[in-house]
């Protein structure tokens, strides 16, 4: 079942009740080898996030502990353990966008949002994120919006982008 489907209003789990939908995606992916990562990829496009409480029902679904999925969850930058904000700003702060002007991007986008790297701002508006390559190396420094790619960013671009997308200073 792919991730679009857990969101899908007219599935019998209620948005409501989450969990109900990790364990329902914990049973889907009990069998699969390998099935962690699918399983906690599925709860987080689902939710957002993987909350702590999902740690235990995918340790037994899987014959893991809870040290095991924990050290999985807590490896990967992709996952969070807590709720983004309204928006998402993941920027890339590999060494090619680095080389571009990315630490300067990073700076100024901590300015303008009002919160530091791997924080959601006070009102939760926005979530800044880094992230460690988008594979847009030759059109260095870029960014991820709201799910979309950026590339060639200066702070100005970055500026009209995020009004665009609705997200105020």
């Amino acid at each position: 079942m792919t991730s679009e489907a857990y969101m899908n209003p007219t599935m019998n789990v209620a948005p409501q009740d989450p969990a109900a939908l990790v364990r329902r995606i914990a049973d889907e992916h009990r069998h699969v080898p390998g099935g962690l990562l699918p399983a906690l990829h599925a709860v987080q496009d689902a939710l957002g996030h993987v909350p702590a409480e999902a740690v235990e029902v995918l340790a037994q679904a899987t014959n893991l502990s809870r040290a095991e999925v924990h050290g999985v969850l807590t490896y990967y930058h992709h996952f969070r353990t807590a709720a983004p904000g309204r928006h998402v700003v993941q920027l890339c702060q590999a060494e090619a966008c680095i080389a571009c002007g990315a630490n300067e991007l990073a700076a100024h986008a901590q300015r303008r949002l009002g919160c530091e790297m791997h924080q959601t701002r006070a009102d939760g508006a926005v979530t800044l994120e880094p992230v460690y390559c988008l594979g847009l190396c030759a059109s260095s420094p870029s960014a991820q919006i709201n799910g979309r790619v950026y590339a060639r960013l200066t702070p100005e671009k970055l500026d009209g982008i995020l009004a665009s997308a609705g997200v105020a200073p």
